[in-house]
């Protein structure tokens, strides 16, 4: 990977006015890259609609198109006009009326579309199998780009260490995780953190700020983290950028600022006969509040 600014363009979006939440993306984008100078553009989870849409499946899926399509069409041209790379949240239509991918499209600075990765985690009560509207992804790719190798995850994804680890094995050096999260701040920090950690990655996580149509409000604290888990940046609660230079030589020592050479790696030093245990159904000791189905093979997107 060769040494780059990355940013988290942490807005507020207008429920379900995709006209409008492009417009205001792509001049923030400028702003991210005449202010920042980024090359590596994060914005949040279903950026066009916000998160909760209080629309019915179908309705939600004619309000919206695939990719590349209208929903993509403005941020492709701003990406190629400056030249960065953007990672650009939204639902997406699936291939028939009232399936709906929650899906994070990276963008080139040719404009081209890089890849596209739909959320194989949706949070319980966003899957169509619970009542919700979102049909799950199946696949987790790392794409080779000019500034590295990056992978993507999107918000409740970041609760699962195994998919960042498969990200990390695949060769991911920056996981980016656009994200819609309500929970609480020690959440949003500790798996962020753990995340990058754990898998000696870059987490560039931004969340959204403000309301959206169900009610809920988010607040922001956009980061990014490097491998050794230090925050090198973190917003607050109201709209803002936040960046950061990413080195891509972030293990050489155990700590900022110390001398002392790192020794270890997370990837190599793995127990693997041991963790093929864990590839089993399992759930918690302890009751949660209310069950809903869990994930079944066949609920995933076809």
């Amino acid at each position: 990977m060769k040494e780059f600014i990355a940013a988290c363009v942490q807005i507020a979006i207008a429920p379900n006015d995709i006209k409008a939440n492009i417009e205001k993306s792509v001049v923030w984008l400028e702003k991210a890259v005449k202010e920042n100078d980024a090359e590596l553009i994060v914005f949040p989870e279903t950026v066009t609609t916000g998160f909760v849409t209080n629309l019915e499946v179908n309705e939600l899926w004619d309000l919206l198109d695939d990719a590349p399509g209208r929903i993509t069409a403005d941020i492709q041209k701003a990406a190629k006009a400056h030249g960065v790379h953007v990672v650009w949240p939204t639902y997406r239509r699936g291939p028939e009326r009232g399936i709906i991918y929650n899906s994070s499209i990276l963008i080139g600075p040719d404009g081209e579309i890089i890849g596209i990765y739909d959320k194989t985690h949706p949070f319980p009560l966003e899957r169509a199998m619970c009542g919700g509207w979102v049909t799950v992804g199946n696949r987790a790719e790392v794409y080779e780009t000019a500034l590295g190798s990056i992978g993507m995850i999107i918000c409740y994804d970041g609760d699962f260490p195994e998919l960042s680890r498969i990200l990390a094995v695949k060769g991911a050096e920056v996981i980016t995780r656009p994200s819609a999260l309500l929970r609480s701040f020690d959440i949003w920090h500790l798996t962020n953190s753990a995340r990058a950690y754990d898998n000696h990655v870059y987490m560039v996580a931004t969340n959204s700020v403000g309301p959206d149509a169900g009610g809920g409000y988010y607040f922001g604290h956009s980061m990014i983290v490097n491998p050794i888990a230090w925050r090198l940046a973190q917003a607050r609660g109201s709209e803002e950028i936040i960046a950061a230079k990413l080195d891509p030589d972030p293990l050489r020592y155990v700590t900022t600022g110390s001398k002392s050479l790192q020794m270890f790696d997370h990837l190599e030093d793995r127990n693997l006969e041991l963790y093929r245990e864990s590839l089993v159904e399992a759930r918690s000791r302890f009751e949660i509040g209310k069950r809903l189905p869990r994930l079944e093979t066949e609920e995933r997107k076809p």
